[in-house]
C-alpha cells in the first residue's frame, strides 16, 4: 500500500487496486505467501478514507461499505497463508485488513492499532465485530471497540492480538522484515498441505468441533493422492529434506 498524502485510507482507488491484485495472485500457484505491507514510513493503514466519505450519499456508503467487507473476505479467503506486517498505524479498516490476514506481525513501539470507529460516531463495519472476537474472545473484543482504545504493538503481543514484535530499525520497517523471515519457514513446507490445513482450520471455527472433524477429514483426504505427500514419506525414511513441488 502506497498512499502517502492519504496514509494509506482505503478509498476506492486503493480497494480496487487490492482486489484487483488479489484476483491476480489467487491464480499464482507459485505464490506460498502473501505479505502485506505499507510503502508509507510510520503508517501500515490509517483506516477507510474518511475525506472521500463525506462526499458520499448514504446509498454510496453502504454500497463502499459492502466493497470494503468483500476486500477483507477476499483476503481472508486467499489460499496461501497472510501475514500483516505492522510498522506504524493500524486504525479502523487499517485494523480490520490486519485482521483479515493469517498472521500479523508489529513493531513493538511505532504500530499503534484499534478499531476507532466509535470515536468518529461509527461501528467497525468491515469485519471487526466478528474477527477481533474470534481472535481475542468476546469480553476484550467488546471493551476493544465500546472505548475506541489504541495499543502499541507491546501491548496487542501481550493480548494476542499479534503474533510477535519487534524492535523498530531506522528504516520504520522492522515488522516487514520480521514477516518475510516468518515467511521464510512457511515456504520450505509442502504447499498443498499448508494451503488445505488453513481451509480446515478456517472452515472448522466455523462449525462445532464434530463437524469440525469432519472438514479436517475430507481436507486430508485431498492430501492424500499429491506427491508432496510421498515425497515427505520418502525423505523421512531416507533421512534427508524433501523437496516439495506443490502437486
Amino acid at each position: 500500500m502506497n498512499r502517502p498524502r492519504a496514509r494509506n485510507a482505503l478509498g476506492n482507488i486503493l480497494v480496487g487496486e487490492l482486489l484487483e491484485a488479489l484476483a491476480q495472485l489467487r491464480e499464482d500457484r507459485q505464490v506460498r505467501v502473501l505479505l502485506f505491507r505499507s510503502g508509507v514510513k510510520g503508517v501500515f493503514c490509517a483506516g477507510a478514507d474518511l475525506k472521500e466519505r463525506e462526499q458520499m450519499s448514504e446509498a454510496e456508503v453502504g454500497v463502499f461499505v459492502q466493497r470494503l467487507q468483500g476486500l477483507m473476505n477476499e483476503i481472508a479467503d486467499f489460499p496461501a497463508p497472510t501475514i500483516a506486517a505492522v510498522d506504524g498505524f493500524a486504525l479502523g479498516g487499517g485494523l480490520e485488513l490486519a485482521l483479515a490476514c493469517d498472521l500479523r506481525v508489529a513493531a513493538a513501539s511505532s504500530a499503534v492499532m484499534g478499531l476507532i470507529e466509535t470515536t468518529r460516531g461509527l461501528l467497525p463495519g468491515a469485519g471487526g465485530t466478528q474477527r477481533l472476537p474470534r481472535c481475542l474472545g468476546v469480553a476484550l473484543a467488546k471493551e476493544l471497540i465500546f472505548t475506541g482504545r489504541r495499543l502499541s504493538g507491546t501491548e496487542a503481543l501481550a493480548i494476542g492480538l499479534v503474533n510477535h514484535t519487534v524492535d523498530q530499525n531506522k528504516e520504520g520497517n522492522a515488522a516487514y522484515h520480521r514477516a518475510r523471515t516468518l515467511a521464510q519457514e512457511i515456504l520450505p513446507q509442502a504447499p498443498i498441505a499448508v494451503r488445505l490445513g488453513k481451509l480446515a482450520i478456517d472452515r472448522g471455527m466455523e462449525v462445532d468441533i464434530a463437524s469440525g472433524m469432519a472438514i479436517e477429514g475430507m481436507c486430508y483426504a485431498q492430501n492424500i493422492p499429491t506427491q508432496d505427500r510421498l515425497e515427505g514419506m520418502a525423505a523421512f525414511r531416507e533421512k534427508r529434506s524433501p523437496k516439495f513441488v506443490g502437486e
